[in-house]
């Protein structure tokens, strides 16, 4: 199992460009279902989870074509299997997205549950009742959702989310795309990647208002056609490097980033002592002198997102003063802070909150990645500890950032991959 090795102390400064966010691929590719096609998404980044949802939609019975050189992925074709089976869906939760299209369009679908996960448990129950709602009749049956549509068809309604969900927005505003009449999500989840996917979701035909706030209308009934769809940058992977910037204190300018998609990202980076300036190719990031302790509490968008978390911790271990860091989205999402401690940081948590109380210097050190946002908090504690980090189990990095230790020396970064 790869590995990689850092040796910290270097400050970062040139230019990395911000591949398209993983976040929006995945839904953007599950909507490839709702239409013969082709769909093509460029700006399309080379991660491990982007092969599981393509490996997905291939046993759907779609032709996916991934050009890694051209950076395009594009998806045709008509679903022959309306099956979504464990042994796919168990590797990635978001697979779950294809259980709105299948169903809207094929009037039936079989998915995997999706199981646990390492940061929390994530149930699909809102997918399911939003589901209903437009008509569907959903068992769940030796670890399936199985859905069908009576008539063939869903209908629109008017749906109240009890709590802000993304996934179940994106499987709820793809399958309204074909339900008969209009259906109003109440309450959606207005992250980026939510607009980028009602964006393509136009570009092929849909009907979409309210795109950017908490409530969409989808006029639904359109016949989607073949479209090309540029994917949002990623702002998570734009935030890891501005810490990136700020943790060894250099400056980096992320191409393609946009101040827009961080929300409170960017405001509590400056609250820290980090300039964050837009420029007409992306964004300016500097550690102005010293950083300060700053209390965060993760929220949806605009608010400070949970996938920043880990990240924004392992700054704050080398801060002025304390931050209280408190998680309000998944109830697993501190298992960074023991190997953040191996390093030499000062933390204290209990249940939901945790207090860093920052250190001049953290020691390098063998840790071990947990998740895909811890994993690149310890890359990021690596680039500011004196000595030498080992981050292992570095499979989780591969889902959610493309080639990062590549992006890293090019800036300046010491830092390489150790193949097993």
């Amino acid at each position: 199992m790869d590995r990689i090795r850092i040796r910290g102390g270097v400050k970062l400064n040139g230019t990395v460009p911000v591949s398209g966010a993983k976040n929006a691929t995945l839904p953007l590719m599950a909507a490839g279902l709702l239409c013969d096609g082709p769909l093509t998404l460029t700006n399309a980044p080379d991660l491990a989870d982007i092969a599981t949802m393509r490996a997905l939609l291939v046993q759907h019975g779609l032709e996916v074509a991934h050009d890694r050189q051209a950076r395009t992925l594009t998806i045709s074709g008509a679903a022959t299997n309306l099956e979504a089976p464990y042994d796919i869906v168990r590797k990635m939760r978001a697979s779950v997205l294809v259980l709105g299209p299948l169903l809207a369009r094929y009037g039936q679908a079989r998915v995997s549950l999706p199981g646990g996960c390492a940061i929390g448990t994530r149930p699909v129950d809102l997918h399911i009742k939003g589901l209903e709602q437009l008509g569907a009749e959903i068992e769940i049956n030796a670890g399936y959702i199985e859905a069908r549509a009576p008539r063939g068809k869903l209908r629109g309604a008017k749906i109240i989310f009890p709590q802000v969900s993304v996934g179940a927005t994106e499987n709820l505003l793809m399958a309204a795309c074909l339900a008969e009449g209009e259906t109003e999500l109440v309450n959606a989840a207005r992250e980026p990647e939510i607009s980028d996917l009602a964006m393509c979701l136009m570009r092929m035909g849909a009907r979409i208002e309210g795109i950017g706030t908490g409530t969409l209308r989808i006029e639904g009934g359109a016949t989607l056609m073949p479209a090309t769809h540029p994917i949002v940058p990623d702002r998570i992977e734009a935030g890891t490097y501005a810490c990136a910037a700020a943790i060894t204190g250099g400056t980096l300018h992320l191409q393609g980033a946009k101040m827009e998609h961080l929300g409170a990202v960017a405001r509590v980076l400056r609250d820290a002592g980090v300039d964050v300036a837009e420029t007409h190719t992306g964004l300016t990031v500097s550690r102005l002198n010293g950083l300060r302790g700053v209390d965060v509490v993760t929220e949806p968008f605009p608010g400070f997102a949970t996938d920043m978390q880990a990240q924004f911790m392992a700054l704050m271990c080398v801060a002025e003063g304390a931050a209280m860091i408190t998680e309000t989205i998944f109830e697993n999402r501190f298992m960074h802070v023991p190997e953040l401690m191996r390093m030499g940081a000062r933390i204290n948590f209990h249940g939901t909150s945790a207090i860093v109380r920052g250190v001049p210097k953290l020691a390098g050190a063998p840790v071990m990645a947990t998740d895909l946002r811890a994993s690149v908090s310890l890359i990021l504690a690596g680039l500011a500890a004196e000595g030498e980090t080992i981050v292992n189990r570095v499979y989780h990095l591969d889902r959610g950032y493309e080639h990062v230790e590549q992006k890293l020396a090019a800036v300046g970064a010491d830092i390489a991959r150790l193949p097993a």
